[in-house]
């Protein structure tokens, strides 16, 4: 749908991060995804009469760690409340949230888009526990509820409204995701629901500062959908505004079948959740020497790591964004580069090759079977000059199969590149005379022509022959 440029996008998201931790947020519940329906929970997260709750420390501290990372203020003094609302999977008849008094305040997100840098501003980073799940697929009239996930840890990181566009919102999720893969504090695993975004959506004319009225798109599961979700979202509330209507507040859904986002119910402002706090839970007094602590653990970040691989290794920012995104390429890639092999050599390979198999596969780095030393070990033999690139690709393939080295499977098969001037100089001369309608094209100027003849030469060397040797091998005899 074409957006008109009378109006500007003004987007906020609010995203969910289930924490990597192996208990629930106030019981010792196991937080294992895909469990039997309802065989991790107990009176605590159920919601029985007279249990109380205890926190767990580890997700206090996964969120300071976030929010200090994230550029935030970590209060000293915070708080848990009851937001009381009604639905089958919330078995207490409330979430324990935060609300007045949040762990973290402020904070900002560095986006680079489209080569322009942009500052998305933090509101808040608090702590809340999950909802269980509704299940209606499969039940025929009835739905069913599984609460293997009511108590589960959440982080709730909100955005200010200072995203301007659906590539900025989808640009914000990953960058966002990155970070808390590098920290540890979650895995990011949106088709698991470990990461879901909520998009808070409205224009106004462009120009101006007063806010429109917004939409909130709920549990968006995909960077693609993101994008593709406030996309509609903002060409259906330009169009009902061009025909005369107007937007409401409302929460609505995103159909993934019909590429539509659909109404849910009204949106509810904050006096209809009842906020009051936790009885059950004392304010929550944050130590500065353990912040200091926790600060001191934080690992290097993807925009500090990536400038580092542009300064220390001399990689184009594409390559060092692309190694950077994951905590693990980029030690693959320094572990590799470690051995001894030139940085640009194994970022090609493994933004060319490595990814290209590891995508086939459907596995991570960590579970490939070519290690670094099996990539510094190719390296070697291209640079050295017993293999030429295009069998080092079939090498390289090889290896990944079998899980073999280079120099076991160059001996095993014979690979080894033939650079003997003498041979190659036999080759070439075969070529030309068996081809002479081309030498005499290229001859009367076609130079266009050398591919074929090194193609040829080849071909009759089964791929072994040195390019560079046979390319001057035939400018000398052909003229």
């Amino acid at each position: 749908m074409k957006v008109s440029s009378d109006y500007e996008a003004v987007i906020g998201l609010e995203i969910h991060a289930q924490m990597k931790t192996q208990s629930k947020m106030f019981c010792g519940c196991p937080t294992t995804f895909g469990a039997q329906p309802n065989t991790q929970t107990c009176p605590v997260c159920i919601g029985m009469p007279g249990v109380l709750p205890v926190i767990n420390r580890l997700a206090l501290e996964f969120t300071i760690r976030t929010g200090l990372a994230l550029h935030c203020h970590i209060s000293p003094l915070s708080r848990f409340a009851r937001k009381n609302y009604f639905y089958p999977d919330l078995p207490k008849g409330y979430q324990v949230s935060q609300y007045e008094l949040p762990i973290c305040e402020g904070g900002y997100v560095m986006l680079n888009v489209d080569g322009v840098q942009r500052r998305i501003n933090l509101t808040r980073i608090h702590m809340e526990e999950d909802a269980g799940k509704n299940i209606h697929e499969g039940a025929g009239s009835f739905s069913y509820v599984d609460l293997n996930r009511a108590g589960v840890p959440l982080m709730e990181i909100v955005s200010d409204p200072d995203i301007r566009s659906p590539k900025e919102a989808a640009a914000y999720v990953r960058k966002l995701r990155t970070v808390l893969r590098y920290l540890d504090v979650c895995d990011g695993n949106m088709e698991e629901g470990s990461l879901r975004c909520d998009a808070n959506v409205s224009i106004r004319p462009r120009g101006t500062e007063a806010l429109g009225v917004k939409a909130e798109i709920k549990n968006i599961n995909s960077f693609k959908f993101i994008e593709k979700a406030i996309e509609y979202e903002i060409a259906r509330q330009t169009r009902a505004i061009n025909e005369g209507g107007r937007v409401i507040q409302e929460t609505r859904l995103w159909n993934t079948t019909a590429g539509i986002t659909e109404s849910m119910r009204s949106k509810e402002e904050a006096h209809d959740y009842r906020y009051f706090p936790e009885p059950d839970l004392v304010p929550l007094i944050t130590d500065e020497a353990w912040i200091d602590e926790i600060r001191k653990q934080i690992p290097e970040l993807p925009d500090e790591k990536m400038q580092r691989f542009i300064d220390e290794y001399k990689l184009p920012p594409y390559d060092a964004d692309l190694l950077t995104t994951e905590r693990q390429t980029a030690r693959w890639f320094e572990e590799t580069v470690n051995l001894g092999a030139n940085p640009k050599d194994v970022s090609n390979w493994m933004m060319g090759e490595l990814m290209r198999l590891l995508n086939e596969k459907a596995i991570s780095i960590e579970q490939s079977p070519v290690t670094p030393k099996h990539l510094h070990g190719l390296i070697i033999l291209v640079s050295d000059g017993t293999l030429n690139l295009k069998i080092a690709k079939t090498v390289f393939e090889d290896m990944f199969n079998t899980g073999k080295t280079a120099e076991a499977l160059v001996k095993e098969k014979g690979l080894v590149q033939i650079s003997d001037i003498g041979e190659l100089e036999k080759a070439v001369e075969a070529v030309i005379a068996e081809n002479p309608n081309e030498t005499a094209r290229y001859k009367g100027g076609e130079t266009k022509l050398t591919g074929f003849f090194v193609g040829e030469v080849m071909k009759k060397t089964k791929g072994k022959a040195n390019p560079k040797a046979v390319n001057e091998i035939l400018r000398r005899l052909l003229g």
